[in-house]
């Protein structure tokens, strides 16, 4: 299974009798998943079934669901709820108690309250509703696989660049690891030529207590540890690559262990190319990980 990205949009249309509606599906890069539904008034009951259907398909991504509905009937969609205008209007002796300097309520700002103006539904019986409920939601299933499809046509394009990016770092560790079978030999040369220039005027000291000096500096600068456990991160990553299910926080964290290696190649090392392979080697970790963060 290849891996998908977090973003895509999707739209999808439908009709039945004198209603016609439109989904509209987006998503973003998220570190969960943040679902949002948007839908008219009076089709408030859509909204759970709708981020359900969400939920089954994606394990992260911020998904936006947006419902428009329109029908092709002449008369007025909406009225005023009387029920809800008039608990509205009970309220104001209380309010003008509390809040003495607060003028008359307006036409419009009353208007304007959530629940005063309603849609005019059509009178369908349960049984129509529901089919017309099922039909809407149909439609979303649609916009959701084109999602899906979208994300995974873009996941599968950003596999190719992690994928290249992964073998740098197995061609930076390769190369890291030809230099540190150098560096205890290096050392020795080194610390020979440092201890030789401070004691121009004194007995020079003995191969015995200069090769313990090396050794001690040896297993300081020793990299085998840490290019043995890049080698593993690396091998981790290539099996998530092919992994099912969402894995861009799996590899989100094996880049910041890439990362604690690196720096800890770069600490040690004794030597100017091999800094700069460390050097090179974090920069590709780097734009690994940019990319490892559009990664459902």
């Amino acid at each position: 299974m290849s891996i998908s990205s977090m973003t895509g949009f999707a739209r999808a249309e439908g009709q039945k009798d004198s209603r016609s509606w439109t989904w509209e599906v987006k998503s973003g890069n998220a570190k969960g998943l943040d679902v949002r539904c948007r839908v008219p008034g009076g089709f408030e009951r859509l909204e759970h079934p709708a981020r359900q259907r969400v939920k089954e398909r994606f394990r992260r991504g911020n998904v936006t669901l947006a419902l428009s509905i329109s029908s092709s009937q002449g008369e007025s969609g909406y009225r005023v709820n009387q029920v809800v205008l008039g608990e509205m209007l009970a309220t104001l002796p209380e309010i003008i108690k509390r809040v003495p300097d607060a003028g008359p309520p307006s036409a419009d700002g009353l208007l304007a309250l959530k629940g005063v103006i309603e849609p005019v539904e059509d009178d369908f019986g349960d049984e129509d509703r529901e089919a017309l409920d099922g039909d809407i939601l149909a439609d979303l299933d649609s916009a959701l696989e084109s999602l899906a499809a979208m994300r995974g046509d873009e996941g599968s394009k950003l596999s190719s660049v992690l994928n290249q990016r992964l073998d740098d770092i197995d061609r930076l560790c390769g190369e890291a690891e030809k230099l540190a079978e150098t560096q205890p030999q290096a050392i020795h040369e080194k610390l020979k030529a440092q201890v030789q220039a401070l004691l121009d005027d004194m007995p020079a000291l003995s191969e015995e207590r200069l090769a313990q000096e090396t050794a001690l500096l040896v297993s300081k600068a020793d990299l085998r540890e840490e290019l043995d456990r890049l080698m593993a991160h690396l091998e981790a990553a290539r099996g998530l690559m092919t992994a099912d299910g969402g894995v861009g926080r799996k590899l989100d964290f094996l880049c910041q262990e890439f990362n604690r290696e690196a720096n800890t190649l770069c600490s040690k090392s004794q030597d100017i190319e091999l800094t700069r392979i460390g050097l090179d080697l974090k920069a590709t970790i780097e734009q690994f990980r940019e990319q490892v963060q559009n990664i459902e």
